[in-house]
């Protein structure tokens, strides 16, 4: 697995958390709460709180280390102390799979500006070209309509429907399931 990234778009700084960002990471979960709270899992209290932040952190490092996931947080390079989303990389998968599930979020005061279009395009492009990952699957509920745009757009091809697919806010959800594959994909020296 590559040094721990910190990717660069036009707009943003992409990277992992550190125990310094624990307050500013609760803080976006806490400001935004209401407002994810129907495309995500339901969350404990201590999940919104700096101290629970602090110990994952240093969770996702172990993971992005033993090629297990990648948890990036998203800052505005006008503003690198201040979350405003997130996009990770799940269940990566090497053998002969080479795929990871991309999930994400953002904050509500940044809906509909391309930022979430904007960053993922460049954690796919780490993704195909610096982990080499062959296939990222992406899943979205269907009464999500953005972020079904936002895969079209990023080039995902649905590939199915499952019913009660994931527990989201305290019940089962249908999902679309998408994919995108890397077409320069390279098999591993070994």
């Amino acid at each position: 697995m590559p040094e721990s990234p910190t990717l660069y778009t036009p707009r943003l700084i992409l990277r992992l958390g550190d125990y310094q960002d624990a307050a500013a990471i609760a803080n976006y979960y806490q400001t935004n709460r209401e407002f994810l709270q129907p495309f995500e899992p339901a969350r404990s209290e201590e999940f919104f709180t700096p101290a629970f932040w602090q110990v994952q952190v240093q969770q996702n490092q172990l993971e992005f280390e033993n090629e297990f996931s990648l948890r990036l947080f998203l800052f505005e390079q006008t503003q690198p102390g201040t979350v405003i989303g997130t996009l990770n990389l799940n269940q990566i998968f090497r053998g002969v799979f080479h795929a990871a599930v991309l999930s994400y979020s953002l904050g509500e005061a940044y809906q509909g500006k391309g930022i979430m279009f904007e960053a993922a395009t460049r954690a796919i492009a780490y993704t195909f070209d610096e982990l080499n990952l062959h296939r990222i699957m992406a899943h979205y509920m269907p009464r999500n309509r953005r972020s079904g745009n936002l895969l079209k757009r990023l080039g995902f091809t649905v590939e199915g429907y499952a019913r009660e697919y994931l527990r989201i806010n305290q019940r089962w959800e249908d999902h679309i399931l998408t994919s995108l594959t890397n077409s320069h994909w390279q098999a591993p020296d070994n």
